[in-house]
């Protein structure tokens, strides 16, 4: 696994160290750490999901962005070695 962050270096966007593809993200916080999960990189994903909508988040000034992900992000638990 690879983490990238960027140009707010609000979160840490975790990578396939092999093939690039998105796992997921964290955010570590003082109310908190966030994460989130790209299900579609399962090995299985559901069969039930949602259709994929593209979406930008270019307008967004940082504590517009942590405020969303706090929002909308699981509270998480880590492993040190992630956070």
């Amino acid at each position: 696994m690879r983490r990238y962050r960027f140009g707010l270096r609000t979160a840490d966007f975790l990578l396939c160290a092999n093939c690039g593809v998105y796992i997921g993200a964290v955010m570590a916080r003082d109310t908190g750490t966030f994460g989130i999960i790209n299900i579609r990189a399962l090995v299985a994903p559901p069969r039930d999901l949602a259709a994929v909508v593209p979406v930008t988040y270019d307008g967004e000034d940082e504590d517009f962005r942590i405020a969303r992900r706090e929002r909308r992000w699981s509270k998480a638990q880590f492993a040190p070695e992630i956070i």
